[in-house]
């Protein structure tokens, strides 16, 4: 007997203006599973499942095949959940638009060269060929940008110092006017977005970024009309800048990523002016290391990274990489913790990491949030011990 608020496969698919065939497709696919199923086999959907098929047929439209979609959504969707995956299609879609404008422009402006000379121009046909191919880049982008979102949401939401980790790091860096900034992984720049009613009138910072689509959200979320602030794609094994340019470079959970660690730190002291002060920030082996055992009680063959960052520069050996360079080196410690009440955003979190985890746990998806909802029903709670090291270069 069909329930109150449930929906047979035809209707579903006929508010939805899809075909039966299609939502069926996806079933059998693990992407779109119905809420119910009935003891003769008939499949019911909810409203909450609209919210769901939207996200689904808007990343096909935009071009992400089946397996990349079944990794980037999940069954629930709590309306955070909802609101930052809008915001996250959102994005795409406007990095979309712009690259569409970009190829229109190439394609023109080739056009009008063979028009005007009867010559084809080699390097705007290049061009064109890139921007074509930027779609690939725009779907990791993407993913790259859901993950971080994750990441972000589980710590906003938990995290128990009432001085966010941005406006900490911010005061560590001690800004006044005149001075000249580098930032390097700058990402969507939340370091100034989130303080930028204390910055100094008179100061420059240049924000940077390997990718350029995290730059592209950094210009969008800082803007491009506030003089203080210019935007760079940048390397940082190869800083873009003369020696003696900057005043404080920073690199907020950016070394451990880094493949030279010992290049990177000399192309810092490189660019940095004597005095200048070079901040950096990590974690150490005991952060989210609760998350972890979770996730290996659960399921042992799991793991979240396939590296261990800390062990590449964290705050038990980070000052090994530095004092080459740097004098008078500080540790900083950001004292914090996250109390987790709810399943969602620590599920989120977990499938947001960089191991093997959708391999195992997509599958299991249910399963999985139910234990984390036992887990989180008297509160999870999950060690923080993240920090700073400041040097100055002599």
């Amino acid at each position: 007997m069909k329930k109150d608020g449930y929906y047979t496969s035809g209707e579903f698919a006929g508010m939805a203006n899809v075909s039966v065939r299609t939502i069926r497709f996806y079933d059998k696919k693990n992407i779109l599973k119905p809420s119910r199923v009935s003891e003769s086999g008939i499949r019911y959907y909810t409203d909450s499942d609209f919210a769901r098929l939207q996200q689904i047929l808007l990343l096909k439209y935009l071009g992400f095949s089946l397996d990349d979609i079944r990794e980037m959504t999940v069954d629930d969707m709590d309306w955070h959940y909802m609101l930052n995956s809008l915001k996250l299609q959102q994005k795409l879609v406007q990095d979309r638009i712009e690259q569409l404008q970009l190829v229109e422009r190439a394609v023109q402006d080739t056009a009008a060269a063979l028009e005007t000379g009867h010559e084809i121009d080699w390097s705007q046909m290049l061009e064109l060929i890139r921007l074509t191919g930027m779609e690939k880049s725009l779907k990791s982008q993407y993913q790259n940008a859901s993950n971080i979102s994750a990441r972000i949401r589980l710590h906003s939401l938990y995290s128990q110092n009432p001085k966010g980790w941005f406006p900490w790091v911010f005061e560590q860096c001690g800004l006044r006017d005149g001075m000249t900034v580098l930032e390097l992984g700058s990402g969507s720049g939340s370091l100034w977005t989130e303080n930028r009613d204390r910055l100094p009138s008179e100061v420059k910072i240049v924000v940077s970024d390997i990718s350029e689509g995290m730059l592209r959200d950094a210009r969008r979320e800082i803007g491009s009309e506030d003089s203080r602030f210019r935007f760079e794609n940048v390397d940082a094994h190869r800083i873009p800048f003369l020696e003696e340019t900057f005043d404080l470079v920073i690199a907020n959970h950016v070394l451990f990523y880094c493949e030279d660690i010992d290049g990177v730190c000399r192309e810092v002291y490189r660019v940095l002016r004597r005095g200048g002060t070079f901040l950096c920030s990590t974690y150490s082996s005991s952060h989210m290391k609760e998350i972890n055992e979770l996730v290996r009680d659960f399921d042992s063959r799991v793991t979240l990274s396939a590296d261990k960052l800390y062990e590449r520069f964290g705050l038990e050996n980070g000052r090994e990489y530095l004092q080459p360079y740097f004098e008078n080196i500080e540790i900083r410690r950001y004292e914090d913790r996250l109390l987790v009440d709810r399943p969602e955003p620590l599920v989120d979190y977990v499938l947001s990491c960089h191991g093997n985890q959708n391999q195992y746990l997509l599958e299991r998806y249910k399963e999985f949030r139910n234990y984390v909802e036992q887990k989180t029903s008297h509160v999870f709670s999950i060690t923080k011990d993240a920090g700073i090291f400041i040097g100055t270069k002599a």
